[in-house]
This record gives C-alpha cells, sequence and structure tokens, in this order.
C-alpha cells in the first residue's frame, strides 16, 4: 500500500502545478489508496470444502482533480481522474479530462472553503493492518470458522434433530451424522485500508487522512430442518476483533429448526438491530439528506424543527467519534468531521451534506421555503461533514464524485430499557431478527416500504421469545413514519451493524413497535395442495 507521504506529495505539487494554467480559477487535488483484504468462508458439510478461501486482495492508488474554468462562455466546472499515477504526466491528464467535461452550473458557488472548527481525531487507525501477512489473516478466518463449528458440534438441539432425521430415514439408513442435516458456515471477514490526501486554492496545505476497518459477517444453515442464522462484527483495530460471527449465525440457526409460519396481520414486535439499520439506511435517511430537500424528495419537506417521529427517539451522525469504526478525521474535501443531530427527542434538527448541497441551499432563492425556516438560522445543523468520495466495496475512491455519506448513525432513547422489558411490553407478538430486499415503495415521499424476514425470528408469547419462525415465510408491508410514531420502547445496548454495499455503520439497538404489518408469503405446497 501506498505510504501516505507519497499522496500528500502528489496533491501539493499537483495544485502547483495546476495553479500555473491560466484558465484555471480555482481546483482542488485529491489522492487515495486502498486496500480491501478478503477471506472468504465455505464450510458445507456434505459436499467437498477448502472452509476458509485463498486471501482476495484489491489494492487501488490514484488522484482526481476538481477544477473551476474561466471560458469565454463564462465559468465552468469539471471533475477528471487517473487511475495509478501520481505523478506531474497523471495531474496533467487528469486536469484534461476535467477541461473536457467542465459545465456550467448556475447552482455551482465555489470550491470547499476552510472551515472554522478543526479535525478533532488523530491516529485512531490500526499501523497493523498495513504489516498483516497472508498467513495471520487466515488465522483469523479459521478462527472465525472454528467457533461456529464448535457450535454446530456442541449443541444438543442439533443432536436432538440429528436422532429426528435418522428415525425418519429409510431401513439401512440409521448411520445417520450431522453432516446429513445439510450444515453450511458462509460469509466473509474484510479488512479495509484507506488512505487519501486533499489540497486546493484555497486550502492549499495538503490535508490527509487515514483509516481503518475489520467486519466479519456469516451466515448459517441447517438445510434439513429449513433453518438459517446469522452473525456480524465490525471495529477498527485488530486487537478488538471478535470473531464469533460464525458462532452467533450458527446458535440462531440451531434455534430456527423447525419454524413454523405464522398468519397476516398487525403484530407488536421488536426489531433487532439489522432490521432497525436496514429501515433507518433504506428508508428513513434518504429523507435526512440536505440534496433531497432541493430535489423536493424528502419525506420532511418545510418540516425542519418539528416533530415527525415519537420523542423517544433521537439520531445522529458522527464521523469523529474516537471508538467507532464509521470514523474518520477529514472528509474528502477536506473538512473535519463531526457529530450532526438529525433528530432530536423526535424533532428534526439536523440534515447530512456535502459543500455543494451546503452552498447552494444557502444561496438557493426562496431557500426557506424547502426547509420551513430559513438556512442561516439553523446553519449549525446542516454543515459540510459528511463529503466522501465512496467507493463500490469500501474504500474512499479518487474516482468517485463528492457525495453525501453518513459515518456512524447512533439511534439513542429518551428511555432505553433491556431485552427483558422490551420483551415485557410487547407481550404476545413477534421477534424480527433478520431482513432482506427492503426497498421503498410508492415512492421515497411516501415512507411506504415492503421487504421479507429472511432468519433470525421468534414468536413472542408472554413475554418471552418461544417458537421460531420459519425464514422467508413474512413479508412486511408498512410505513416508515408510522412505524417509529409507534415505539413502545427502544433497547439501551447498541450493535454496530453494516448492511450490505453500505459505506457506514450503524449503531443500532433492538426497538419495540406497536401495530407492524406483516403478509404471510405462500409457499410452494400450500399453493400445490
Amino acid at each position: 500500500m501506498l505510504p501516505l507521504v507519497n499522496l500528500r506529495i502528489a496533491v501539493r505539487d499537483g495544485l502547483a502545478y495546476i495553479s500555473e494554467e491560466p484558465d484555471v480559477v480555482e481546483a482542488e487535488v485529491f489522492a487515495s489508496a486502498n486496500t480491501n483484504l478478503t477471506l472468504r468462508l465455505n464450510f458445507t458439510s456434505h459436499i467437498p470444502c477448502n472452509g476458509v478461501e485463498e486471501p482476495k486482495s484489491i489494492d487501488s492508488h490514484g488522484l482526481s482533480v476538481r477544477a473551476v474554468f474561466q471560458t469565454r462562455r463564462g465559468a465552468r466546472a469539471g471533475i477528471g481522474s487517473e487511475a495509478s499515477d501520481l505523478s506531474p504526466g497523471g495531474v496533467a491528464r487528469a486536469l484534461e479530462k476535467a477541461r473536457m467535461a467542465a459545465v456550467r452550473d448556475p447552482d455551482f458557488d465555489c470550491l470547499p472553503r476552510p472551515s472554522l472548527q478543526s479535525p478533532t481525531l488523530f491516529e485512531y487507525h490500526d499501523p497493523t493492518l498495513v504489516r498483516i501477512r497472508n498467513s495471520k489473516l487466515l488465522a483469523h478466518g479459521w478462527d472465525v470458522l472454528r467457533q461456529g463449528l464448535d457450535a454446530f458440534q456442541s449443541s444438543e438441539s442439533l443432536l436432538a434433530a440429528l436422532e429426528r432425521f435418522r428415525a425418519a430415514q429409510p431401513e439401512g439408513d440409521a448411520q445417520a451424522q450431522l453432516a446429513d442435516l445439510g450444515l453450511i458456515l458462509g460469509g466473509d471477514v474484510v479488512m479495509l485500508l484507506e488512505r487519501m490526501a486533499v489540497a486546493s486554492t484555497s486550502m492549499p496545505e495538503p490535508q490527509t487522512d487515514e483509516s481503518t476497518m475489520i467486519m466479519s459477517f456469516a451466515t448459517a444453515m441447517v438445510e434439513e430442518m429449513n433453518a438459517k442464522g446469522s452473525g456480524w462484527s465490525v471495529c477498527t483495530h485488530l486487537s478488538n476483533f471478535n470473531p464469533g460471527a460464525a458462532a452467533a449465525a450458527a446458535r440462531r440457526a440451531i434455534g430456527s429448526m423447525d419454524g413454523q409460519r405464522t398468519a397476516s396481520g398487525s403484530y407488536k414486535v421488536v426489531l433487532g438491530p439489522q432490521p432497525v439499520a436496514e429501515l433507518l439506511e433504506w428508508i428513513l435517511l434518504p429523507g435526512l439528506y440536505l440534496e433531497s430537500f432541493h430535489a423536493d424528495a424528502s419525506l420532511f419537506m418545510r418540516k425542519f424543527g418539528q416533530q415527525i417521529v415519537s420523542e423517544n427517539l433521537s439520531l445522529y451522525d458522527d464521523g469523529s467519534a474516537p471508538r467507532l469504526a464509521g470514523s474518520k478525521s477529514i472528509t474528502d474535501e477536506g473538512l473535519p468531521t463531526g457529530r450532526t443531530d438529525l433528530i432530536e427527542n423526535g424533532r428534526l434538527v439536523g440534515l447530512l451534506a456535502d459543500y455543494y448541497n451546503y452552498r447552494r441551499t444557502m444561496n438557493a432563492p426562496r431557500n426557506w421555503d424547502k426547509l420551513g425556516v430559513v438556512p442561516a438560522t439553523v446553519e449549525r445543523g446542516i454543515l459540510p461533514r459528511n463529503g466522501f468520495r465512496a467507493g463500490n466495496g469500501g474504500g474512499r475512491d479518487f474516482a468517485a464524485g463528492v457525495s453525501t455519506v453518513p459515518t456512524n448513525l447512533v439511534i439513542e432513547g429518551g428511555e432505553e430499557v433491556n431485552r427483558e422489558e422490551l420483551l415485557r411490553r410487547v407481550g404476545d407478538g413477534i421477534y424480527i431478527g433478520r431482513i432482506w430486499y427492503t426497498y421503498p415503495v410508492n415512492g421515497f415521499t411516501s415512507g411506504d416500504f415492503s421487504g421479507t424476514v429472511v432468519g433470525d425470528s421468534y414468536l413472542i408469547r408472554d413475554g418471552r421469545l418461544a417458537e421460531p419462525i420459519r425464514p422467508n415465510t413474512l413479508r412486511m408491508n408498512d410505513n416508515i413514519l408510522r412505524v417509529f410514531n409507534s415505539i413502545l420502547g427502544i433497547g439501551s445496548a447498541r450493535t454496530g451493524t453494516v448492511r450490505w454495499s453500505s459505506d457506514q455503520v450503524t449503531w443500532a439497538p433492538e426497538i419495540a413497535v406497536n401495530g407492524f404489518q406483516l403478509e404471510e408469503i405462500a409457499g410452494y405446497m400450500d399453493e400445490v395442495y
């Protein structure tokens, strides 16, 4: 991986080169280097497998130029990038691409200007990841897998299921083994290393940042029992890495054996951390971007400062928190990260923004008409703390444009209770542990959503978890505002949760809600018979 000093020199020298161009009004040079180390877990008891596949690594580096050009038709802004070349020649080619792509944008004001605030996060990454060897990486993968296999092998419930399976076999097949139940453990261990540097006409001193993140995801299945479970973890340092994702997945799969169907209806439910994160990020969060207000595409048009969800719910994004895995010291625009309160006791008090959307909101005519308040009066709540160049699969991508990207989304309750109290408040209902294919319906501004309950879910009887629910037999059809205005309780424990293809970490508690709409999904055998 390229040293940070190489990136610093590249943006410094690149800016000096561009400053000599007579048609350049202002410019920004951004350089990044990323390493993605991935181990694929692939254990199948009944099919030959390797258990842990060989490590995969993706390394990338390059630079980009954002520039404003003075032309005979007025100012034009453009962006261009060059991969794997930090030399002056690479800068020149990126600049020429930016010049060719330059367009007039009436909403464009200027490239980012220095902030009155300063970064507060320093040396927060794990330097040992840069030097990790393949053997060490493999050892972590095997540790995760072994713990999952131990959970399978030590389970009395699984042994009892095996006895039932043996009894159901034709005569002569009584020697069935655990392998015949179809045990599966799959997933990934991913280690991300990110380095970046940026310098601009208004901020000529190069700003640099370096961050690390370690994630593990696991799914376990007992195929003959139609059971599925999941587990995950996220952290910044190897010393804090939790290898228990596969073990948690195996235990949840075992607990889901012999799951039953449940009828359609309106239920009291407890949403686990993964469903909370999924609903927040896919359905609610797009309405909390400043750019969504500019496009009249937010659930909360003209509701800034008003009550939008239960007063028991608060939500903020904080990229400067020293112990949270999604933290960065500075944005990819060279500005300090920080905390943006989005919802405070149910009231809309802030929005996530990059510099471009911040400036066009502040400068727009009739700018109070979108938020419902004059932006200057709530400026602290819309400062550009979230302008990043998100790469596909993680990393800070030199070739990507700047967009609004969350860092650490933290959900808090005005009153927080433990799981036992949440279950007691539900009484009889459903615990939803994992969902997927969650998406908005009827447009983002409606708040309507749908999705499938895919695992880790149970009936709740008399305030206790009871029979498991069979995966893929319930579909959610509800409205996010109705859900978050019907909160019965918010859990006191938060779990770092990374959604598939996500660029942020959500620190999500369990949340109990009333009147959650669920519909039974017809199975193949139900349709036939």
